[in-house]
């Protein structure tokens, strides 16, 4: 898909302050004309069309093209005086340069890449051009009508003054999550906004806070390990405080555009150390408490996990290309989905969300607090090794076949 961006002339951009103040300005830890463009990428644009203007440094969009998060193919036309897009005169002059349906990319406009994806072709010109728009170039042609309706502009924040920055900071923090967030990771990102903001501003890497959030749950394991209940209400707050930090990577890998194959797969190793880790730690606590019998339960709980991670990440590798390991959640929930009619899919489905980090943190704290740790250590054993037979279940039913028909209509909408 390509996308056009329009960069205003001098005069113009004096009023947000001047050209450099204007296009480069940091927002969330990016400058605001590198995040108009990675964003329109992340959404699926590969090939730019820039109208930049005569008067304003080229040099500036030198160093916007040079971006790390920036790969993509680049036409840029300098334009004199002042490109209209309310003037098909100016269009016409552009005619063979645009594609036949293009992205309209408002230069200050701030949003995230799920609402560029969402937008529908419109077949005549905006009434308004301040907000992004998916347009046929046949609309833009003499004599194509003008949108008589006044639809309500997509979900973004327009960049106009200093005021807006904070505005637009909080906009893209709220949505910094995924689209398959389920209730417990949306409560927990709730609670990570402000210092996720904040890190935005700092020279902190999401790797660097992924191992923070090892630190936190190993001296978790060690509270747990304590053996009493004070203990054990400190090692679950702390292993609580991890799963939070465990949001907090990804959100700021999202908006400062640092995503990458290495950091999933170090997450994920991460998350599962930490599983283990605070799992022995319980063991040895209630141990200490209990007696030895406890130690069965949490030697075939550490059994399941250890099962359990071999075999996810052997899938992972199967289910999703080298690439992009962060899709594996995504499309494992789409087979199970389309294959609905199975009931082992079914109730499978409803039933997996519970052995995610973000939604095991609210339960352990919760157990932890009333007093039944040694039950939530018999029903994690038994979930663990579950966990491992579905993995081998659900390998063979979607991946031996690739002429299944859930794994046909899975990857028609994963396409």
């Amino acid at each position: 898909m390509q996308a056009l961006i329009v960069i205003p002339p001098r005069q113009v951009l004096q009023q947000y302050g001047g050209p450099e103040q204007a296009l480069m300005q940091d927002v969330a830890g990016v400058p605001l004309l590198v995040r108009t463009i990675a964003t329109a990428m992340r959404a699926g644009v590969d090939s730019l069309f820039v109208i930049w203007p005569h008067d304003v440094d080229s040099s500036i969009w030198e160093r916007c093209a040079a971006a790390q998060p920036l790969h993509l193919r680049v036409d840029k036309l300098v334009w004199q005086g002042t490109f209209n897009p309310r003037s098909p005169a100016c269009w016409t002059a552009i005619a063979a340069s645009i594609a036949g349906q293009f992205l309209w990319l408002p230069w200050n406009w701030v949003t995230h890449s799920r609402v560029l994806a969402g937008l529908l072709p419109m077949p005549v010109r905006p009434a308004k051009w301040e907000a992004p728009a998916l347009i046929e170039r046949s609309a833009l042609m003499v004599g194509a009508g003008v949108r008589l309706t006044s639809d309500p502009p997509p979900d973004g924040v327009p960049i106009y003054s200093r005021s807006d920055v904070g505005r637009a900071e909080r906009f893209l923090v709220a949505n910094s999550g995924k689209s398959t967030d389920n209730f417990y990771s949306k409560f927990n990102r709730f609670l990570c906004r402000p210092v996720v903001r904040l890190l935005t501003h700092t020279r902190v890497t999401p790797n660097a806070v992924t191992v923070a959030g090892l630190v936190i749950g190993i001296v978790s394991a060690l509270l747990y390990a304590r053996g009493t209940y004070a203990y054990y209400v400190c090692g679950g707050l702390l292993f609580f405080l991890s799963g939070l930090v465990d949001e907090m990577d990804g959100m700021l890998a999202r908006l400062k555009f640092k995503e990458s194959a290495f950091g999933t797969w170090f997450e994920g190793s991460v998350d599962n150390a930490t599983y283990l880790l605070v799992f022995a730690g319980i063991t040895a606590g209630l141990y200490r408490q209990r007696g030895p019998h406890e130690v069965i339960y949490g030697v075939a709980l550490l059994t399941g996990c250890l099962l359990s991670v071999i075999l996810t990440s052997l899938h992972r590798k199967i289910a999703t290309t080298a690439d992009r390991p962060h899709e594996y959640a995504r499309r494992i929930d789409q087979m199970m989905e389309a294959d609905s009619s199975n009931w082992i899919s079914w109730i499978t489905r409803g039933f997996h969300i519970y052995i995610k980090k973000g939604v095991a943190i609210h339960y352990l704290l919760l157990f932890t607090l009333v007093g039944v740790l040694p039950l939530f250590l018999r029903l994690a054993a038994i979930g663990s090794h579950l966990t491992w037979v579905m993995v081998l279940y659900f390998n063979r039913r979607f991946f031996s076949r690739t002429d299944a028909p859930a794994t046909k209509k899975a990857l028609e909408n994963a396409a």
